[in-house]
């Protein structure tokens, strides 16, 4: 990798020295663990049950009624994005104290996204926040001089680049957390070596959680075993009450997840101002998806209420503007869809033959769009 960040490096502010400074500015009270996380993750529990139940009875439907389940597979798919955010929020918390309980329903929650609670502990809380964007964190763009392994072609195949066909764009939307999952869950439990060259960066886990992830991984196939023979592996079931559900919560799910990092520079000095973004959407999805929007805000402080992350975003908005990437989504999916996705060195993109060069288009020095 090229070694021109030195340089720059001195311009970077750790995540512990912004929250060190702006802690004091925050209500205490947004620390404080919050039981409705709880209960909208039990409520999106219940309504991709409900819809599963009423699947059930769709071979009993004329065909020309089936468009009237379309509504709740969209509301299902949604569920499934609910489901991933609000079991972000809890593991991030004390909101759950027993831990066998805490365990249980984020097992349950995860399920349907194919993700040990376990791993998503390891790759998520423990690998990507404290090593965000870096050579080490595994939801990082594939460097161009890793080796071209399947991890890397299929990313390089879905991921919203200027090279990507639309096509294998709306493809990979609806099954790049699954591949996400798949490379995660593999790379620990057949090798565990943190050597596995397919993810974007690998890592290790200790042996009880190899053994807890493998535990849950069986849970994980047994439930989704049993949803399968419960719609009676009927292909129209199967079709609007899962695999529909499933696809759209996935792509909605990947679009936050492609803007969070994937257009910032690699930074060594985690510095959340620099290496993650937060976009400006309709306040209705800030509602459904609790505030996940807020992602620079939620970087700082992990463990805040969701509820609180326009508080915080005034706060950074008041002392960091110059730095702060608040960018509209529209704008961030575009410039997604304008530069490429590998990167030649930590503030270069570039593309799977390596050609093209494109500066990051996010400088540490930001104006907030309009």
């Amino acid at each position: 990798m090229s070694q021109t960040i030195n340089a720059q490096e001195k311009d970077l502010i750790s995540q512990a020295d912004y929250a060190k400074k702006i802690r004091s500015l925050v209500p205490p009270e947004a620390f404080n663990p919050d039981i409705n996380k709880l209960w909208i993750l039990l409520i999106n529990l219940a309504i991709l049950i409900l819809g599963w139940g009423i699947a059930d009875d769709l071979d009993q439907w004329k065909w020309y009624f089936l468009w009237l389940y379309l509504p709740l597979s969209l509301m299902m798919g949604n569920s499934v994005i609910v489901l991933l955010f609000s079991t972000h929020d809890i593991l991030h918390s004390k909101t759950i104290k027993n831990p066998l309980l805490k365990k249980i329903i984020s097992l349950l929650s995860l399920a349907i996204l194919w993700m040990p609670p376990t791993l998503w502990n390891a790759v998520h809380n423990r690998q990507h926040h404290s090593k965000t964007n870096s050579l080490a964190d595994p939801d990082r763009n594939y460097l161009f001089e890793q080796p071209k392994n399947w991890g890397k072609w299929i990313q390089n195949l879905f991921v919203p680049s200027a090279e990507v066909h639309p096509i294998w764009l709306v493809i990979g939307n609806a099954h790049a957390w699954g591949v996400h999952a798949f490379r995660n869950l593999t790379s620990v439990l057949f090798f565990n070596n943190g050597l596995t060259e397919y993810p974007p960066a690998s890592f290790r886990v200790s042996g009880k959680e190899r053994k807890a992830i493998a535990l849950e991984l069986v849970v994980i196939i047994a439930l989704h075993l049993s949803v399968v023979v419960y719609l009676d592996f009927h292909p129209i079931k199967l079709l609007l009450g899962y695999f529909l559900p499933i696809w759209i919560g996935y792509s909605g799910v990947m679009f936050y997840i492609y803007t969070n990092h994937m257009l910032c520079r690699m930074t060594t000095i985690n510095d959340p101002l620099v290496n993650s973004i937060s976009l400006r959407v309709p306040k209705f999805f800030d509602l459904l998806h609790l505030n996940f929007s807020y992602h620079t805000e939620h970087h700082i402080f992990p463990n805040l209420n969701s509820d609180y992350y326009p508080v915080v975003q005034d706060i950074l908005l008041t002392y960091y503007k110059d730095r702060f990437n608040l960018i509209e989504a529209k704008t961030a999916w575009s410039l997604m869809l304008q530069t490429p996705r590998h990167y030649k060195d930590e503030q270069t993109f570039t593309d799977w033959s390596g050609i093209k060069s494109v500066p990051c288009p996010l400088s540490a020095k930001k104006n907030i769009s309009q």
